[in-house]
């Protein structure tokens, strides 16, 4: 394998205005994301952003960074612009989608991830955790896969995402994600599912059109950085 991982990031968030650039500590929330990134030492890392605010944020840090279109509807719309800009040889065959406001993130779930794509039938690759939290089983905010486990309670293969309330032994959706090549190709040139509109679950487009999702099970949810609230739960943490 030879992967790459990108972050998509951009600036109009509604809830956090110019989120990426949010400062935690002496850096932007970005650039932990960056070094988190890194810090999995799996291979290149690169940010795909909407503009020059954040691409110098991240080359002042060392990093490297390269501009799409502001318009793209999605992160995976936009990790697949980037990859054309970068990589028009095709010297990457596994992608990793790291979203670029999970700055607490443990580098070690990146490297759990990838040891899925070594299945040569897993399209996509992407975490859950158990859910601790009783609130969260009612909670519409909080996606849940439906899994076949092969080992119980460590890896399995998606069935189904869902933000219904459920009972029993629930699990709690991550948003990191991991593609072969082949299948992100595949999966920005579909159009949006029924599904994927009805439950504002991208990933729903992909087990609509027959893709296979495989899971790993990781410890804890990693805090995901949207509101005031949130960006103050991650300087505590990283301070």
């Amino acid at each position: 394998m030879n992967p790459i991982i990108l972050i998509p990031a951009r600036m109009a968030s509604t809830r956090l205005p110019d989120k990426p650039l949010a400062l935690i500590g002496a850096l932007p929330m970005i650039v932990h994301v960056l070094r988190r990134a890194e810090e999995a030492g799996i291979g290149r890392v690169v940010v795909a952003c909407d503009g020059e605010a954040i691409a110098t944020a991240v080359t002042n840090a060392g990093g490297e960074a390269v501009i799409t279109d502001p318009g793209l509807p999605s992160g995976s719309d936009r990790i697949y612009q980037a990859l054309q800009k970068i990589d028009a040889q095709k010297k990457y065959d596994i992608i990793i989608n790291m979203q670029g406001d999970m700055p607490t993130l443990d580098p070690a779930v990146i490297v759990k991830l990838l040891e899925l794509m070594k299945d040569g039938q897993v399209d996509i690759a992407t975490l859950a955790a158990p859910i601790r939290d009783e609130s969260e089983l009612t909670d519409p905010a909080v996606v849940k896969p439906v899994i076949a486990f092969k080992e119980e309670g460590k890896t399995g293969r998606a069935l189904d995402f869902n933000r219904e309330n459920v009972s029993g032994n629930a699990y709690h959706h991550i948003g990191l994600y991991g593609y072969t090549r082949v299948a992100l190709e595949k999966f920005v040139a579909l159009p949006p599912s029924e599904n994927e509109k009805s439950r504002k679950l991208e990933q729903m487009r992909a087990l609509d059109n027959g893709m296979r999702i495989d899971i790993t099970i990781v410890d804890t949810v990693p805090l995901g950085v949207d509101t005031p609230e949130t960006l103050e739960k991650a300087r505590r943490a990283l301070r």
